[in-house]
This record gives C-alpha cells, structure tokens and sequence, in this order.
C-alpha cells in the first residue's frame, strides 16, 4: 500500500493531529519581575502518518496574549488543513507567529526527518549539530540569595541573573562578588524604569556583565538610542519575528530570538540571518519548558553568540528521552527526541 502523498516544503497529505496539555514542576519555583511560577504548562502537537510521528512542544505566554486554552483551540482549527496537506509556509498564513504556530512548524520539521532519515539540521543546509554552552538562570531574589545561587551554579560558566530595578545594583555586586571569574548576563523583563536605566547599565558595565536584556518595556524602549550604552542591550519583549525588526535599528546591539515568539523554527531561522543582516548579534532563548521545546533552538544556537537554553535543568523533572547537559553545555538530541 502506498504512504501518504509526499508535498514540497515538508507538506504530507492524510496526517493525523492530536495535541496534549502537560503540567511539569519547576525544581524550587521560577521568579522574574512579572511574578514567581512554579509549574512550566506546555502544549504538544503531534502529527502522525500511521508510520511516523512529528512532535513540537509550545509555551502559551500571557504576556503576549497568549493562554492554554486559546492555543489549544488554534492548533484543534488546523486539523482539516493539516489532514489536506498543510506545509511549513503556508502555516505563516493560517497562523500568526506565536506559540500555536511553534508547535506545529516543529512537529512538521521532526516529521520530514524521520520520514526522510535526515537530520533536521541537514534538511535545514546546517552542518552536524556540536554541543554549546548555555546559560544557567538564577531568578530574582535578594543580593544574598541570588549570589548563594551563583556559588551553587559555579559549575556553570554562564550566568543569566533575573533582574527587577529596585536593588539591582546590589544584586549585581553580590554576584559579581560570589563567583568573580563567572560570565553574566542579565535580564530585567521591562523592570527598569527611563530614570534607572543609565546608572543600572553603569553597575552591570562594573559587574562585567556581558549583556542586559530587555530592561525598558517593549513599545518604550526608544530611550535607548538616545543614552550611552556601556553593556550590549539585547532585545526579548520588543522583538518576535522578521517583522519587529527594523524598527529595533538604534535601540538595541542585540536581539534573543525564541521559537516561541517566531512561530516555530521555520521563521526563526530567517529571523536570525535578517538580524545578522541588520549587523545584531544574536541570543538563542527559550521559555521554561522540557526538552522537546529546547531541541529544535539547538540549530539556531550553532552560530549564536549567546545561549539560553537551559529549561529542562529548571524543571524538577524533564521527558524522556530528553537534553543531556554537561560541564554547562547542552549536546545535540537523539533523533527520539526530535529532528
């Protein structure tokens, strides 16, 4: 009997969709300036051709108006298009770029390659993924608690500090303190307010913090280009997809590109190379989730110049198969796990 239809653009006609709500814990609660949470909800899409399966793993993110539910619903919409042959491109079209998009455009590429028995990377023209050094977040705390959590994570050689205006200064100090040979970055979630802003980059240029991430909110961040920036400043919040980019030029030395935000792996890849265009280097982010959300970020993250994508080791437990993490670096995934 004859498989499913092969289309161009890793398109297959008959799939079958089915998508899951997981709960998975967060080892000791995860805090940043908008508040604390203490489990990572995700949504999984899988698709199915009886002979393979595809999976993507997607975070709903109330700040960008996102929910479970919502993301839920987009994704059950697209059961039709999906079962007539949708591809990777057209999804731009049935779905803007956000969390439900994510989840399908990662399930279509980890379908392509166990349909093909390729890799991900080289359907993507991407040589043999290698391991990277990621960073290791400490949430937001107290100088005292946020530099005892430093000293504990020693044995990772990035650090990524939650920040939140107030106090940030001794923050930084404290850990700058308690793990000296140790490179920082930091990120505020849009906690700094206009008047913070240049003594706050002042005391992260002492800290020797390599870069500062999103410190004013998204839409008033146009301070930015009218002050001295002594600390590279990496857009989050203000930056999605290839569309939000241009109007970053000034403003900001970097941008930290999620799947989560691009809708999936398809838009993030031209995301990177249009920010590379526009002269911004680039961070590789991810939300808080397991591993199946972090492996499709690993072909982004061969030529970033940072990496964040440490959420399964957050977690107090991850899916298995999952990531292996080592000496602070993430290795490439088994084809179980994705791609």
């Amino acid at each position: 009997m004859a498989g499913p239809e092969v289309e161009p653009e890793g398109a297959v006609k008959g799939l079958r969709l089915a998508v899951r709500v997981e709960s998975w814990p967060i080892r000791g609660g995860f805090t940043i300036s908008r508040g604390a949470k203490h489990e990572a909800v995700v949504v999984v899409a899988e698709l199915d051709d009886v002979s393979h399966m595809g999976r993507g793993e997607c975070v709903p993110y109330e700040r960008y108006g996102e929910s479970v539910e919502g993301v839920v619903a987009a994704l059950e919409a697209c059961t039709a298009p999906i079962g007539l042959g949708l591809s990777r491109p057209e999804l731009a079209s049935l779905l803007p770029a956000g969390a439900a998009r994510n989840a399908l455009d990662c399930a279509l590429w980890d379908l392509e390659a166990k349909r093909s028995g390729q890799s991900a990377a080289r359907l993507a023209g991407i040589a043999p993924l290698r391991a990277v050094t990621t960073a290791f977040t400490i949430s937001l705390d107290t100088p005292e608690a946020m530099a005892g959590r430093a000293r504990e994570a020693s044995a990772y050689p990035l650090l990524k500090l939650k920040l939140g205006g107030d106090g940030d200064e001794e923050r930084l100090a404290a850990v700058r303190e308690a793990v000296p040979a140790a490179h920082l970055l930091v990120d505020a979630n849009e906690a700094w307010r206009p008047e913070q802003i240049e003594p706050l980059l002042a005391a992260a240029a002492q800290a020797r913090v390599e870069l500062v991430e999103q410190p004013l909110p998204a839409g008033h961040d146009d301070l930015l280009q009218h002050i001295a920036r002594p600390v590279p400043v990496c857009a989050d919040e203000s930056v999605h997809d290839r569309a939000s980019l241009q109007r970053l030029a000034g403003r900001y030395d970097a941008v930290n590109v999620k799947l989560d935000k691009t809708g999936g792996l398809t838009e993030a890849l031209l995301t990177v190379a249009e920010a590379r265009a526009l002269g911004l280097k680039i961070m590789v982010g991810s939300m808080v989730a397991t591993s199946l959300a972090m492996a499709p970020a690993l072909l982004l993250a061969q030529d970033a110049d940072w990496v964040d994508l440490d959420g399964p080791l957050l977690l107090a437990r991850d899916r298995e198969p999952g990531l292996t993490y080592a000496s602070g670096q993430v290795l490439p995934p088994s084809p179980a796990l994705w791609g």
